[in-house]
């Protein structure tokens, strides 16, 4: 192609998708005083106008690739979203990004140029907004162990039950168990993709790009065909935590680049959490040092994750242990109770007496007591005895 198309506002977000690599403040401040039309059309033409945006197209202004990049997007089922689109999710950047600059945040200087929406998305399958409305970033190490793999699982297993979605970066390791657990618990999985919404990476992962985007949603700040490099790895990180609650991180060694995720999240005033994992490796010392700064709620459930993220109330975590792990009927007796319990015989009858003297307790007490056990079941009299109940 060698006409620059802006005969509608799509072709001329396309343009500038390829031509200004995001993110980018300077053309988000140029959007909200011109139409994209006007822009795409100042920076074909270098219009002194632009002003810094005029330098920062100079190596890109006239890559003229918008009818390659459209068909590209649809021989994938791929579509490009704008902020105004109904399925641009504008309440979580605002929330995100507004918080950033609100100053509230402890974030390191370099997140500056970084720290603002992006001006486009690629996307392949479903609602974006509708998808993030209630997401939790599950991230974490390549070299994925077997402790890993399980948490991973148990964590979206419990998230999905209660209609979390589940957003993470596609790599190997904790993101895909992350996405492939989510799919098979018939949850939502966003994929948030380091380079082109066309480019399946890592290859091994091409089938179940697919399947993430048949239920849930793939998405891409980088035009069509866009190899993944370093940087964009970085930028995809911001993505991730923007469109969460909060971001866990399941394993991070010291370097991992996962940590970058929960610096993020910290940055977007979003919950930082990290599970602890063993000692006796090294695939979780960067989870505990987070841990150990103060930096990441230590998590160790679900219902954990939804107890720091949701209503204030609204979860107990507490409260479901003990669900979960009821107490026995021995666990709910009182000390002098379980005394009592403790000195009568299992499969002899023994007079109040002699179970008073073996408990070291006063004789009316004690018979105050076996009467009260009796109650639940754990001692049974017998004429003028008492005989404990065997328990399973």
């Amino acid at each position: 192609m060698t006409k620059l198309l802006i005969d509608t506002p799509y072709q001329a977000w396309v343009y500038l998708n390829r031509v200004v690599e995001g993110p980018s403040h300077v053309l988000a401040a140029l959007l909200e005083e011109f139409e994209p039309e006007r822009i795409a059309h100042g920076i074909y033409h270098r219009a002194d106008w632009l002003g810094a945006l005029r330098d920062q197209t100079a190596s890109r202004w006239d890559w003229l690739r918008q009818e390659e990049d459209m068909a590209a997007a649809e021989a994938v089922g791929a579509r490009l979203i704008t902020p105004g689109d109904p399925q641009w999710p504008e309440e979580a950047f605002a929330r995100s990004f507004g918080f950033y600059r609100s100053g509230l945040g402890d974030a390191p200087a370099n997140f500056d140029a970084d720290a603002v929406a992006p001006h486009s998305l690629w996307v392949r399958g479903g609602d974006l907004a509708g998808a993030v409305h209630q997401a939790v970033a599950v991230v974490g190490t390549r070299a994925i162990s077997r402790y890993g793999f399980e948490v991973t699982k148990l964590l979206c297993s419990g998230l999905v039950r209660h209609q979390w979605s589940i957003v993470s970066g596609g790599a190997l390791g904790v993101d895909t168990v992350a996405h492939e657990h989510t799919l098979a618990e018939h949850g939502t999985t966003v994929a948030v993709a380091a380079c082109g919404i066309d480019y399946p990476y890592p290859a091994r992962n091409a089938r179940l790009f697919d399947q993430i985007a048949a239920s849930g949603v793939l998405v891409s700040e980088f035009p069509p065909g866009t190899t993944p490099q370093r940087h964009r790895f970085l930028t995809r990180n911001r993505l991730v935590a923007a469109l969460t609650d909060g971001a866990v991180v399941v394993e991070a060694a010291f370097r991992s680049g996962a940590l970058n995720t929960l610096n993020w999240a910290e940055a977007l005033g979003k919950v930082a959490m990290a599970v602890p994992g063993p000692i006796t490796g090294t695939g979780s010392i960067g989870c505990h040092r987070r841990i150990q700064e103060g930096r990441a709620q230590l998590v160790t459930s679900a219902d954990g994750i939804r107890e720091l993220l949701e209503r204030v109330g609204s979860v107990d975590e507490e409260a479901q242990l003990e669900l979960e792990f009821a107490p026995s009927a021995t666990q709910r007796l009182s000390r002098n109770e379980l005394r009592a319990y403790d000195a009568t015989p299992p499969d002899t009858l023994a007079s109040a007496a002699d179970i008073a003297r073996d408990a070291g307790l006063p004789l009316a007490l004690t018979i105050h007591l076996l009467v009260a056990v009796e109650k639940q079941g754990l001692v049974v009299r017998q004429g003028g005895g008492w005989c404990r109940v065997p328990q399973d």
